[in-house]
């Protein structure tokens, strides 16, 4: 089974960046890019950051988003916590955006990611045809 690694590194009120990558069985690491999520606000729904921990991860149909995304399960108090593409923190409802890389794209002085449909495309193609998975988020 395939785990993919969140470490995150960064924390402000309104957004949490992280490094994100995927551990395949055979031990071999890939680099899929960066991440983005809401600020930590006590783990209340649509509003904050995914606690730290391990989860399950399972790849599924989103109606919302009409095809197939990651979603973590067992995370305490919520549902629907998916990884799907965002540029801002702000178009996360408890979610996890992944990018190429962080800037501030609207002068607004927060930081975003970039290319997130493209970092999407690519975490796709490197899970391959796993349709379970652990992800693994960590505080540092």
């Amino acid at each position: 089974m395939k785990k993919v690694l969140v470490d995150r590194f960064d924390f402000k009120d309104d957004y949490t960046l992280s490094n994100t990558y995927i551990k395949h069985e055979d031990g071999k690491v890939d680099y899929v890019g960066v991440s983005i999520e809401r600020g930590w606000k006590d783990n209340q729904n649509m509003i904050s950051c995914v606690p730290a921990g391990t989860y399950p991860l399972k790849l599924e149909y989103s109606p919302r988003f009409k095809k197939d995304l990651w979603e973590l399960y067992d995370v305490p108090g919520r549902a629907e916590c998916k990884f799907h593409a965002a540029n801002y923190a702000r178009q996360l409802n408890g979610c996890i955006a992944l990018g190429a890389k962080f800037k501030d794209i609207d002068g607004d002085g927060d930081i975003d990611v970039t290319s997130s449909k493209l970092t999407m495309a690519k975490f796709h193609k490197l899970m391959g045809d796993e349709k379970i998975a652990e992800v693994i988020i960590t505080d540092k």
